[in-house]
């Protein structure tokens, strides 16, 4: 699909794979508004972005720490501030835990973990529901991973990783049903581990994506692309993926 007249919010777009659905969107055309924890990290993409062509005006950084309820606000305004709507929240940000061992984190690691992944969540959808609700096509795709679905025991994360993967899957459930009745679609993806390839660079086009090889995140843009490019008496509202 194309996403000329989309204005999309990306969080945790300052690298990994928001740095790669940042890059995505901008390619099919959207305003985009990409959030880092800090705004450095959130520049250097967006300097990315226009290198490759794009309008400087509709690509915009954003510092935004999703474990903080102010910079989510202040993230929130400021997008605001440039328009009066937004068509799609991606849900991207979550910080990452390692750990087959629940004592092997300390506490403040299991903090961040939950906070960024769960919190984080529920207030960036909070905060960015009314511009949601101003669009003709309001869309909220969430980037959960496996270890949100129910029984998934095959991922080495940390027990707080799978913590804050299962109160955004359970988060989603219940919006994607009391959201319906406003046209806002909520999306969910479970991937397993998967292969980020950089979308600047050669791997992009060339990876190899056979039934053999490890899921990509170029199918995983797709996958969003398609379900926000149904039309809207189509609300997709999960996609699983085979665990490998």
């Amino acid at each position: 699909m194309e996403a000329e007249s989309h204005r999309v919010v990306i969080t945790a777009a300052g690298r990994d794979f928001g740095r790669t659905l940042a890059i995505a969107f901008a390619a099919r055309g959207a305003e985009v508004h990409l959030s880092a924890r800090t705004a450095e990290a959130a520049e250097r993409v967006r300097q990315e972005i226009i290198g490759q062509g794009h309008d400087p005006d509709r690509v915009h950084a954003h510092a935004c720490d999703l474990t903080d309820p102010a910079s989510v606000r202040a993230f929130a305004a400021a997008v605001a501030a440039r328009g009066g709507h937004i068509d799609v929240l991606v849900n991207n940000g979550a910080r990452y835990q390692h750990g087959t061992d629940l004592l092997s984190a300390s506490d403040e690691d299991v903090v961040e973990t939950l906070a960024s992944g769960a919190t984080g969540t529920v207030l960036a959808t909070k905060a960015f529901l009314p511009l949601l609700l101003a669009s003709d096509k309001p869309d909220i795709v969430t980037m959960i991973s496996g270890c949100g679905e129910r029984g998934n025991q095959r991922s080495d994360a940390h027990d707080a990783f799978y913590a804050a993967k299962s109160a955004q899957a359970g988060f989603t459930e219940t919006l994607s049903r009391r959201l319906r009745g406003q046209g806002v679609r909520v999306i969910s993806l479970y991937p397993p581990d998967f292969d980020n390839h950089d979308p600047l660079s050669p791997a992009w086009r060339d990876a190899p994506r056979t039934a053999k090889d490890p899921l990509t995140s170029q199918s995983l843009v797709d996958c969003v692309f398609f379900a926000i490019g149904q039309p809207r008496d189509c609300f997709i509202k999960s996609f699983y993926f085979e665990q490998v």
